[in-house]
């Protein structure tokens, strides 16, 4: 690829590419009935088409979990994957909240609720919510999700009080063309549209122009004698109505003010002074439709924080939801056609769940559950997507470190099993998948049992990601200060043990609850450590192998009943019980589930033979993980763990073979160091104990 800067020509030719072709384009009425036959989405209302942009982007379905998966939200194809969201308990939040966009579309009900996105602070919400105003942006510019608004032109020719500067007007709503109709025929065209329509919806749009396109159309009737031919023809053009943010166009962000200056004109529109002396104050020309809602007409409306605005203020919304209409002071009531999507926190939540006076408001809204990540590896490529977006130093992260910081954070997020024979931890695995056959965990049961016994729901309060992240991204610059240029989980403990309770969101009396689970967390990586450590130390691809095919000959002899003939002897003999519980003993399969996993890896290995693939125990991972363990038992009787500490007590061949075999596995030189050294400590701790 060529490094050369790109000339302006070139900058100016992909820029032109990028826009519709018609966008600065006027065209007539008569033309746009003409492209409505042709393509009747373009008449969707604002459901429709927030609905249709989650599929055009592309879906997928996860059978598992029965959830739709779109990919603006799993792939992010806008932004190279910038702004993926993981988590199945997170999709799952997103597959109803477009579920009730989609019921909103089919008339339903939803389109007259408020979608409110309820979860604890950084769980990503707000994000989400970032994002899909970003995609319908960039929905209304492809051929898909474009649409129409008119603006009124040649006014001053008849209106003889017309201010000159306003001769041509846009839409002061962004208004579909369609409604210049009146409703009579509009009904008629329609109704012809939703013929050839081919959707799960139909169109419909009973709305009245704003007050202002009103006034004017009904100045030019009465001037052509009422012939609405020659008022569309004469003083209508077609635009291309695209949505923008930073104009203010089609989306709109509402943020809650102090409490002493709020203003619902700043929802609804207020008096246009600098048109008052002109047109006088009981003109519709001098109102400003400026307000919010006015700006988020035919698309998407989002309120930050909603539940932080005064009680009187939310009453805008209620018309809003339920009748589609806002009334501003002193004003006809106006029509309005969005997505009406607020957010809030948890406190916010339950003050006002409480409130009597709010009853009107919470029947008109929609919940939707926006809980953390509960699979800590999914919480680990939160981690991870953060690093890759970011200007890290040169770091290597040492295996098990970003999951380690996830399992820590999924633990303070999940309601502890009432059932005691499973510990948190299991079922924080239980929750990220790591549930063998032999396991006798139910994690449907474990699901009913968090949701039941929550507050909310489970998953909806707990250690953020933006908590984990930010000890992440401090550990990274204080290891760099340090002059080290590897990240490892013992590093990231020692941050969180520091500034735990030194974080404002996180309540006292969860500081010992927290430092129980990070003791846990260390725990399970020893764990890792030790099996990373074992790996590199007495792995045996041979050996393994032989192993491997020697359990195979007695597990087949013990099925069928049958003596099995010794690999070296060549004699007959039975089944080697003890040889099979030591292999099985490695993954705690208890004598009476023995039987189960022998026909289990039977099946796997006579599946394989009618495929014609010959047996590999390293292609099924419980028996490898089996054969390893027992391999590394029959071995670490001839390995000085002492040694491991002490890099003065080892030859430099074997270290140098050890730090390369833990390299291989994604160490780095200093990082192998380091866990030789934890490892070796905790394995000779272990035996020191074991012996006395």
């Amino acid at each position: 690829m060529s490094n050369d800067i790109q000339t302006l020509e070139d900058i100016s030719q992909a820029y032109r590419a990028s826009v519709p072709s018609d966008l600065r384009e006027a065209h007539s009425f008569e033309w746009y009935l003409s492209e409505l036959s042709e393509n009747p989405h373009i008449a969707r209302n604002a459901h429709q088409r927030v609905a249709d942009m989650f599929d055009h982007y592309g879906t997928t379905y996860d059978e598992d979990a029965g959830v739709v998966e779109y990919l603006m939200a799993s792939e992010d194809p806008l932004h190279d994957s910038e702004n993926v969201f993981y988590g199945r308990e997170v999709h799952e939040s997103i597959h109803e909240f477009v579920n009730k966009v989609k019921s909103g579309a089919r008339g339903l009900g939803p389109e007259k609720r408020i979608k409110l996105l309820l979860g604890p602070v950084g769980s990503g919400k707000s994000h989400f919510d970032w994002l899909v105003r970003r995609y319908f942006e960039d929905y209304t510019l492809s051929d898909a999700g474009r649409m129409y608004t008119f603006r009124w032109i040649n006014l001053g020719d008849i209106i003889v009080d017309q201010d000159p500067s306003d001769d041509s007007v846009q839409s002061p709503m962004n208004q579909d063309p369609i409604v210049l109709l009146p409703q009579a025929q509009r009904d008629q065209v329609i109704d012809r549209l939703n013929e050839t329509l081919e959707a799960p919806y139909t169109i419909r749009n009973e709305q009245h122009l704003d007050p202002a396109s009103e006034f004017y159309m009904d100045r030019l009737l009465a001037h052509y004698d009422d012939d609405l031919q020659a008022v569309l023809e004469n003083h209508i053009e077609v635009i291309r109505l695209v949505a923008s943010e930073n104009r203010r166009q089609c989306i709109e962000t509402f943020e809650p003010k102090d409490k002493k200056n709020q203003d619902e004109t700043e929802l609804t529109g207020d008096v246009n002074y600098s048109k008052l002396a002109i047109y006088g104050e009981s003109d519709p020309r001098a109102f400003d439709y400026s307000g919010a809602f006015c700006n988020a007409n035919r698309g998407i409306f989002s309120g930050e924080e909603l539940l932080k605005l005064q009680r009187e203020f939310l009453y805008d919304f209620l018309h809003a939801s339920q009748e589609g209409t806002i009334k501003p002071k002193n004003n006809p009531r106006i029509d309005i056609d969005q997505v009406i999507v607020g957010r809030t926190n948890m406190p916010e939540y339950r003050e006002k769940k409480g409130d009597e006076k709010m009853e009107a408001f919470n029947d008109r809204t929609k919940r939707i559950d926006y809980p953390y990540v509960l699979e800590y590896e999914q919480e680990a490529k939160i981690y991870g997507k953060m690093l890759r977006n970011a200007d890290v130093p040169h770091m290597n992260i040492e295996p098990h470190t970003l999951e380690m910081a996830g399992l820590f954070g999924v633990l303070t997020r999940l309601v502890e099993p009432s059932d005691d024979s499973v510990t948190v931890v299991q079922k924080a695995k239980a929750y990220n998948g790591e549930i063998d056959d032999s396991d006798d965990i139910d994690i449907k049961k474990l699901r009913e049992d968090g949701e039941s016994r929550a507050d909310i729901a489970e998953g909806m309060d707990g250690v953020s990601a933006r908590f984990i992240g930010d000890e992440i991204a401090e550990a990274i610059m204080d290891s760099t200060h340090r002059g080290r240029s590897y990240l490892s989980p013992l590093t990231v403990f020692r941050h969180f043990e520091a500034n735990l309770e030194n974080h404002g969101s996180i309540p006292e009396e969860n500081f010992e609850r927290y430092e129980r689970y990070l003791e846990l967390v260390r725990e399970e990586y020893r764990e890792r450590a030790i099996e990373d450590v074992r790996h590199a130390l007495a792995y045996d691809l041979d050996e393994i192998q032989r192993q491997g095919e020697k359990y195979m000959d007695h597990v087949m002899a013990y099925i069928d009943d049958a003596t099995v003939e010794d690999r070296l002897t060549g004699r007959e003999q039975e089944p080697d019980e003890t040889f099979l519980r030591s292999v099985e003993e490695k993954l705690e399969i208890p004598s009476d589930r023995k039987d189960d996993f022998r026909q289990e890896v039977s099946n796997w290995v006579s599946r394989r033979a009618r495929e014609g693939t010959s047996f590999n125990p390293q292609d099924n991972d419980r028996l490898r993980r089996a054969l390893e363990r027992k391999l590394w038992e029959d071995k670490k009787h001839n390995i000085n763990f002492s040694a491991l500490v002490s890099a003065g007590e080892l030859g430099d061949d074997e270290r140098s073979a050890w730090i390369n075999a833990l390299e291989e596995q994604g160490y780095s030189t200093d990082g192998a160091k380091e866990v030789l050294e934890f490892a070796g400590a905790e394995v000779a701790k272990s035996e020191l104990s074991t012996n006395e």
